[in-house]
């Protein structure tokens, strides 16, 4: 006759590995699902990492271009509006050709600019941002000198 306490020790082996294979059981579909869900996530990576490739071949990568004359010539450092230099020009009480005189431009050119039809050069641009701060006495001043100076 066996033993009870055998019996029974056998008895909760059965049961506790009945247990563990159910419990086992999911967690291998789960990591069969994530191992599935991690190769399909590696191929799209690879096909990805592929077409980026096949796109880069395709279209060559271009030079970069120049700077722009004005930004060589440092119009990057100042700002224009057109309103404001016609408002500048009107303080100082100037034409439009005198103006032109002072920053190196003509009258027609000062006039588009004001309108907003063009837009000043570098060197034109500084000119502008230099007369920002000048009082009437220095342009007229600035204006005897250039005028005798084409004179002359």
């Amino acid at each position: 006759m066996p033993n009870i306490a055998s019996v029974l020790k056998a008895e909760i082996v059965r049961l506790a590995r009945k247990e563990l294979r159910s419990e086992v059981e999911s967690i291998r579909k789960a990591l069969v699902a994530a191992r599935a869900e991690s190769a399909a996530l590696k191929r799209r990576v690879s096909d990805l990492e592929r077409s980026v490739r096949q796109s880069a071949r395709a279209t060559p990568a271009r030079p970069p271009s120049p700077p722009a004359v004005e930004e060589m010539d440092g119009a990057d450092r100042f700002r224009f509006r057109a309103s404001g230099m016609a408002s500048n020009r009107k303080r100082l009480g100037l034409s439009a050709a005198d103006f032109g005189l002072l920053v190196g431009a003509s009258g027609q050119s000062v006039y588009a600019w004001e309108q907003g039809k063009a837009r000043p050069r570098g060197k034109n641009l500084a000119a502008i941002a230099a007369l920002r701060g000048v009082g009437k006495r220095e342009v007229v001043e600035r204006l005897g000198a250039l005028k005798s100076g084409r004179q002359s």
